[in-house]
């Protein structure tokens, strides 16, 4: 097969994803007779890949780096053996760009590349259990460090009839979600499902989100099968175990793919700073105007978020949401980086000083 005579958009892995770029960057390797593959799924050392020639076996041995970050991942487009090549190999990987990154849950200062090549993050978050507004925050904040678009779609909408009660909810989501599309879906009755479907028709979704969200019957409605299996969420908390075991990469019927993963019981932030600004924007919307520059909005006076927060445009809980996710990503960035380190250092050290100053002035009123 000559793959540079096929154009990108008759290409074999057009359905894919595969386009002029990535056949632009992959113009080295198809000079050396290898071919291009994107990784379907990953297993032991081992994944499934999709070629020209279909879906095979190829072993990652040449492929296993000491950086966790790098190591293959589903979604993933790479160099592969071409066919009569026994074992076929993965002999590079192509540039990602972008990727889901959690923080893993081990105490090595890791992180954990979850899905690659991603073009959609869709957050799944059950309306059978309570709304838990601080986790949707920690997803959309990875989500647009990702560099994909986030969407968060609230599953089994048919437990929540009332349209009012509905319609709350959804505000409530979109508050946490500013710039972000909020949708109601149900995958019993339908509802939903074809505004989601568009979305998701073109590029690479992610599906994302707790075990019991409903991920695995949310996407078995997109691929209009019973791919993945489903199992019911216990009634006490609505949370359900891992059907779904493996991160897979599925062709939707009305185009697009959608990768789905296992339920996160954790979401640990990595190096997210600019996802966690996007998430709170109206917070730094409001910084702009506050009288200092560098204004830690707790007690500085002319801080124009505290002022929101006296006036009831910024809810409490989302200035402390807000807070809380800097500081854990700053305290993963500064495991890693020195300088963060050492800025941290210094500012401990300020905010001692500033307490043991006051602590020796309420010393010296008591006497």
């Amino acid at each position: 097969m000559n793959l540079s005579s096929l154009s990108a958009s008759s290409h074999a892995l057009a359905p894919y994803g595969w386009d002029e770029d990535w056949e632009q960057a992959f113009a080295p390797y198809a000079a050396q007779g290898l071919v291009p593959g994107r990784v379907v799924r990953v297993d032991r050392g081992l994944c499934d890949m999709a070629t020209p020639d279909g879906v095979i076996r190829a072993d990652t041995e040449y492929v296993v780096p000491r950086d966790p970050m790098k190591v293959v991942c589903t979604g993933d487009w790479a160099a592969v053996d071409p066919e009569g090549a026994r074992p076929r190999y993965v002999r590079t990987l192509l540039p990602r760009r972008t990727a889901f990154v959690r923080s893993t849950s081990s105490k090595r200062s890791e992180g954990q590349i979850l899905a690659a090549n991603v073009d959609h993050a869709v957050v799944a978050v059950s309306l059978a259990v309570e709304l838990d507004l601080a986790r949707i925050e920690r997803f959309l904040a990875l989500a647009w460090e990702s560099g994909a678009q986030p969407v968060v779609v609230l599953t089994k909408a048919d437990l929540v009839p009332d349209a009012v009660t509905r319609s709350h909810l959804v505000q409530d989501v979109g508050t946490t979600a500013p710039g972000v599309p909020v949708l109601t879906v149900s995958a019993q009755d339908g509802e939903g499902l074809d505004v989601l479907a568009a979305i998701v028709s073109y590029g690479t979704s992610v599906l994302l989100g707790q075990s019991g969200a409903g991920k695995s019957t949310l996407a078995n409605a997109l691929l209009g099968e019973d791919v993945m299996d489903v199992q019911a969420t216990r009634d006490v908390d609505g949370k359900g175990r891992h059907t779904t075991t493996t991160r897979n990469l599925l062709l939707l019927p009305g185009g697009g793919v959608l990768i789905d993963t296992p339920g996160l019981r954790g979401v640990g932030l990595w190096d997210a700073g600019t996802g966690v600004g996007q998430v709170f924007s109206e917070i730094q919307d409001l910084a702009e105007n506050c009288r200092f520059h560098d204004c830690a909005h707790e007690s500085e006076p002319g801080c124009a978020v505290l002022d929101a927060i006296e006036t009831g445009e910024l809810p409490q809980r989302r200035l402390d949401s807000y807070r809380k996710l800097l500081r854990e990503n700053q305290y993963i960035v500064a495991k890693t980086d020195a300088r963060v380190r050492a800025e941290l250092r210094k500012d401990w050290k300020r905010k001692g000083a500033i307490g043991k100053a006051a602590m020796e002035a309420k010393r010296g009123r008591l006497r």
